[in-house]
């Protein structure tokens, strides 16, 4: 013992002054050795000023209770918590040391190598919906690609996907215009999987339409049956505890709530439920018990530490109802005094046997040894747990391996495994680029034939999660190979010289934009795969009797994208460069060429200078014909082919020569065919030469007479 404190004890004083200056030394020592941790100390100190005065102090009680307390002394600490109450009763607000102390003890003892899991952050598997916890039934795929049970999506309450945050828009419960549609691939699979969870679930969701309409006894019915069905699912025998509860069968519904805190020994919220059954009953002590075990599982819930405290409060309180006064005397040794009453004994014995702390100093009573240790309670729950159903202990489900064929997910449209799984507003489930195809046909499902013609503007390419997540957990190998077939097919189209895939439309140059809007089938299907496989590029050429389309064309680059909600598209493309077809193709109703690029021929020395000067000479020509034109005709050329270029340094830098000479041949009034034979040429003096002849034309043309030029064209 601390030697200040021997000589504290020691002293006598003479006067009051004397004695208030010990008393204030002593309560200094005491706030130290509490800060300090020694609650010892603290134990003897509160005892030494118990003795020096007259009558029981109930402040000094419950402060030497506390102290017993935090020292793991409980069965002590509980006769002086009865002292305190003897004097007066005790609040639930004193009864906190107590409270957490013990919570303390169980927690060290029994929780320190688990995991305490709550409701809401328990870990759901694949197969859980996100709003209730529970097996998908019904499962409804969202414009987002998340999905969840139709009954808890349909719920008003539900704004918004609980997931990702995305707003849906709903007009009593459902989705306009044709509401949620099952998932039909996703339900065939889970009743396949877990057939008998599903079934349970089912008939539960009956029972709890049945309760919501006050039909206790059939809904009762319907959770009987479920719990047949499946009688290790914890979120059912909690409903149907409360049921039981709503119908004042209080046995029923502890028997029910007992086996889920077996199922999961290590959720504060089935204890929880199972407390609120105990004290509903009458069985306060077990209750008790609950209560101390869910503050020792979840500290930091408030709410129900406070309803252990009130029932301890009233417990104590209840020892001295009808004025029978305890026979604990504050002078004597405690060591052979018992609480006064039944229900005393009864408290005792509850608070002794929830736990042995290491810091007991004294031994309890036999009656106090004779009630089962609280903290064996979960031992045997994890014992009896281990003997159930894996799917029953808060496991994660897993898919029976004889229970997976690959064929129950393949794609109705291609018959391969399915890639970048998609759900249409229908339910239906197809590769994302089969359906893109379909679509491109006709805006309707290939399976149900509903107008689906908005799926483009609100789902986009939000896969259906689930189904991928499940791809890439139980047949990664069978993905792998469709993705490398995937990979291959991209490959293949993403060769710009063996298979290019031709536009036939008209005269495209290069560097020159050329917008196009997509409209038919086989072009939306050529243009999405362009730009799916990174190159954004194909050919353009003008329509031929004979091949189908001419010998020469130009390579286009997507720069631009604009979707409608039919399926047609506004494509923005640049030329890039210059091409002759080898051999003509097909591929998926579409024209395809094998192709050589285009380069111009660069000349040196004079023939340089010569093709200089030709150039320049071209250029100033093409300025005095623009210029002549008409204001409102150039502000038409400027608005669709921008600013006539200017010249470059370097004439022959690109292999396609000067901008400006493919945005002069874009501009003049020639037939296709002649643009097309200007295009094919590989010598920038031969296409100079050529445009030159045709400006000096248009120029003629420009300065006959009105009278003159109608005569002409007569």
């Amino acid at each position: 013992m601390d030697l200040h404190f021997v000589n504290l004890l020691d002293h006598t004083p003479h006067d009051c002054t004397a004695a208030a200056t010990t008393s204030s030394e002593i309560m200094e020592v005491t706030s130290e050795a509490f800060c300090a941790g020694d609650y010892d100390l603290s134990v003897e100190i509160y005892s030494s000023q118990q003795a020096d005065v007259r009558h029981p102090d109930r402040g000094l009680s419950l402060l030497k209770a506390d102290a017993l307390s935090r020292a793991g002394r409980i069965a002590e600490a509980v006769d002086w918590y009865f002292t305190a109450a003897n004097l007066e009763r005790l609040q639930a607000n004193e009864l906190g040391t107590l409270v957490d102390c013990i919570a303390h003890s169980l927690r060290i003892k029994e929780c320190t190598n688990s995991t305490v899991v709550s409701e809401d952050e328990q870990s759901l598997d694949l197969f859980s919906c996100r709003l209730c916890k529970c097996l998908l039934t019904d499962p409804v795929t969202l414009e987002c690609g998340h999905t969840f049970c139709k009954r808890c999506i349909e719920d008003d309450a539900i704004k918004e996907c609980e997931i990702c945050g995305c707003k849906l828009i709903k007009t009593y419960g459902q989705i306009k215009p044709i509401g949620f549609r099952v998932n039909v691939v996703l339900r065939s699979l889970l009743d396949k999987w877990f057939c008998a969870e599903s079934k349970a679930r089912r008939c539960w969701l009956e029972g709890e339409r049945m309760r919501s309409e006050r039909d206790f006894i059939n809904a009762l019915e319907k959770y009987n049956k479920a719990v047949e069905i499946a009688p290790y699912m914890p979120p059912l025998l909690g409903r149907r505890a409360e049921l039981h509860m709503a119908m004042n069968n209080f046995r029923q519904a502890i028997e029910d709530l007992d086996a889920v805190c077996r199922l999961k020994p290590l959720s504060p919220e089935a204890h929880h439920a199972k407390a609120l059954a105990l004290n509903k009953a009458g069985q306060k002590g077990e209750a008790l018990r609950m209560y101390l075990y869910c503050v020792a599982l979840k500290p930091d819930w408030g709410s129900v530490k406070l309803e252990a405290q009130a029932m301890l409060s009233d417990m104590f309180s209840s020892v001295f109802q009808r004025d029978v006064r305890p026979k604990l005397l504050i002078f004597q040794h405690r060591t052979e005094n018992k609480p006064p009453c039944e229900d005393s004994a009864t408290l005792a014995s509850v608070l002794a046997g929830l736990s042995s702390p290491t810091g007991l100093k004294r031994r309890t009573s036999e009656k106090f040894r004779g009630s089962a240790p609280f903290n064996k309670h979960l031992k045997i729950d994890e014992v009896r747990s281990s003997q159930m159903p894996a799917a029953c202990c808060n496991e994660r489900r897993e898919v029976p391996s004889q229970l997976l064929d690959t064929s129950d997910l393949e794609c109705s449209l291609c018959m391969r495994l399915f890639y970048d799984p998609v759900t249409t507003p229908c339910g239906h489930t197809f590769c994302l680029k089969c359906l893109e195809r379909c679509l491109d046909h006709n805006p309707i499902c290939p399976l149900c034939k509903d107008n689906i013609a908005e799926y483009r503007t609100t789902r986009g390419c939000h896969k259906t999660l689930l189904m991928e997540e499940v791809l890439q957990h139980y047949l990664s190998e069978e993905l792998a190979e469709r993705s490398t077939v995937h990979k291959e097919e991209m490959t293949e189209l993403s060769n710009l010289t063996k298979e290019v895939p031709i536009f036939i439309c008209t005269v495209a140059f290069p560097t020159i934009t050329c917008p196009l809007h997509i409209f038919e089938p086989c072009y939306r299907l050529m243009i999405r795969r362009s730009v799916e496989t990174g190159t954004k590029r194909f050919g353009m050429c003008i329509a031929d009797s004979v091949k189908g389309f001419a010998d020469y064309g130009c390579m286009l680059e997507v720069k631009d994208m604009k979707f409608y909600p039919d399926g047609g598209s506004v494509v923005i493309a640049v030329g890039v460069s210059r091409f002759k077809v080898l051999s003509h193709g097909h591929r998926d109703g579409y024209s395809t060429a094998e192709i050589v690029l285009l380069e111009d021929q660069k000349v040196e020395g004079e023939e340089l200078a010569e093709l200089r000067r030709l150039h320049d000479s071209v250029y100033d020509q093409a300025c005095a014909w623009f210029t002549s034109l008409k204001e409102n005709i150039k502000n038409q050329i400027v608005h669709h082919f921008g600013q006539l270029p200017g010249k470059d340094p370097d004439m022959q830098w690109s292999p396609n020569g000067p901008a400006w000479c493919w945005w002069l041949l874009a501009v003049l009034p020639l037939e296709q065919r002649a643009q097309l034979s200007i295009l094919a040429m590989t010598t920038l003096r031969d296409r100079l030469s050529a445009t030159r002849r045709v400006l000096i034309l248009v120029a003629r043309k420009l300065q006959k007479p009105p009278s003159t030029a109608a005569s002409a064209s007569l």
